[in-house]
């Protein structure tokens, strides 16, 4: 009777003087049954946890619940044990009894401390990671932008058509002054499809516009324009050393590299996620690793001296399909010195659709631990925690339904040194449009004799990758 009440809550009390504590356990525990399999029927098991994963309040009721849940279990295993246990028992017998006791409370306390340590993970998780409720200024967490959803309606996004997501990779570290951010990708996200476009920004863009809201205007009104020194990527720098044009911001540096970012390409961005890079590593290996077409030769741990000589060659990651673990992951999305910044971007858009599309919920619970710290440590995401509830159906309508294209404005498709903005916002708007023109849909020039800015023609190599708009798997 004691095994069977450690396998259902209550059922060892149905034939003692406490049957009716039993029942009521027993009836609680088909109750909360019940009531998982009618969320997972009606919701999914991956859009339940995340619904339940994504909400502090949620979390702390479920966590002690589990403390209850569990007390509960174990008093009743105790009360079992004693309320049949025979009054001719000898000594070994009496002890032997209570060890099985023991052994089956433990049974239940295991598990139940566990799922409370990984609940209390994910509560801090949610609160380290993503921006706080009342932060909407833009500084430190929050949209500033009109692109927020509403939050509790059926459809939460039907009032943002899309939403842009910049996705920045910060090269901040004990060894480098300031944050440059060497990783710039838009994720512009069509919230009624899924359809994803993945727009690089190159880290070598010269004059990048500075929209007259940002304080920075005032020191570069004509935009960041000083010749080769002036790069988009340094703009987060530029912004920290002049914190004192932002008073009450707690980071003018994010602010401002969206800001510009926004300008660059034409679109609003609603939020940022950021990596710091140094923890890109850890982050790959706590997913798994990543499933990777390598396509050209990459060296690790190289270095291109100023005369064009390659040193501290350790390792080369050779073309075709393998799995990457977290350091040559990152080798292969930062390595340029045998190749160019162009190349880079375009592994770095790979690597980051891999990463979305090899997600799995399952391996992802069994690695959770390990990657729960990565994301505190080395992950920052201004998606106001109470609107993460809307996120979860959108999250699943990418995986599920949603086509991922690229769009990688690299010197192919843009001069990066003396760009064209309004050529760069009719390929973003193209990119960005319900039925977006593609390369293989339309060879039409434009009137005055040079390809539409919509459809910049791919190169004429066909060993060489494309860099117009194309799905993702057919240039990874």
């Amino acid at each position: 009777m004691t095994l069977l009440g450690t396998l259902a809550p209550g059922a060892g009390l149905l034939r003692t003087r406490a049957r009716r504590f039993g029942t009521l356990l027993l009836l609680l525990a088909a109750l909360v049954l019940l009531l998982l399999v009618y969320k997972v029927v009606t919701t999914g098991l991956v859009g339940s946890a995340l619904e339940l994963g994504v909400s502090r309040s949620a979390l702390l009721v479920l966590i002690w619940c589990v403390i209850g849940g569990a007390a509960l279990w174990m008093l009743s295993i105790a009360m079992t044990a004693a309320l049949t246990r025979s009054a001719h028992l000898t000594r070994d017998e009496r002890l032997a009894s209570t060890m099985v006791a023991f052994l089956c409370c433990l049974a239940v306390a295991a598990p139940s401390a566990y799922a409370v340590h990984t609940l209390g993970v994910q509560r801090s998780l949610v609160d380290e990671v993503f921006a706080p409720d009342q932060d909407r200024s833009g500084g430190n967490g929050g949209s500033a932008s009109g692109g927020a959803p509403e939050v509790g309606q059926d459809d939460p996004w039907a009032s943002v058509p899309r939403v842009n997501l910049l996705l920045l990779g910060s090269d901040a570290g004990v060894s480098r002054v300031g944050v440059r951010t060497d990783s710039m990708m838009v994720a512009s996200i069509d919230t009624r499809t899924g359809d994803t476009v993945l727009i690089g920004v190159p880290r070598n863009l010269e004059n990048a516009p500075i929209p007259a809201s940002n304080p920075l205007s005032t020191l570069y009104p004509d935009g960041y324009n000083c010749g080769d020194e002036c790069l988009i990527n340094g703009i987060w720098t530029l912004a920290t050393d002049n914190a004192a044009l932002f008073p009450g911001e707690t980071n003018p540096g994010l602010r401002s590299i969206r800001d510009v970012i926004g300008e660059v390409l034409g679109l609003r961005i609603d939020n940022t996620v950021v990596v710091d890079l140094s923890g890109f590593a850890d982050l790959v290996d706590a997913m798994g690793g990543v499933e990777i077409n390598v396509q050209e030769r990459v060296c690790i741990g190289c270095k291109a001296l100023s005369d064009g000589t390659i040193v501290g060659t350790t390792a080369w990651i050779e073309p075709g399909v393998q799995r990457l673990d977290g350091y040559r992951a990152l080798w292969y999305a930062r390595s340029r010195a045998t190749t160019d910044d162009f190349s880079r971007m375009r592994r770095q858009r790979c690597v980051t659709g891999a990463l979305i599309a090899q997600v799995n919920p399952g391996t992802m619970l069994l690695r959770y631990p390990a990657l729960a710290t990565v994301l505190k440590e080395h992950v920052s995401v201004d998606i106001a925690q109470s609107h993460l509830s809307a996120w979860v159906p959108l999250v699943e309508k990418i995986q599920a339904e949603g086509r991922l294209r690229s769009l990688p404005l690299t010197n192919k498709v843009i001069d990066v040194g003396n760009p064209d903005y309004p050529a760069i916002h009719a390929l973003v708007a193209n990119a960005t449009s319900a039925n977006p023109i593609t390369p293989s849909a339309s060879a039409t020039p434009s009137p005055s004799g040079s390809p539409s800015p919509a459809t910049s023609p791919a190169t004429s190599d066909p060993t060489e990758p494309d860099d117009t708009l194309n799905d993702l798997a057919a240039t990874c």
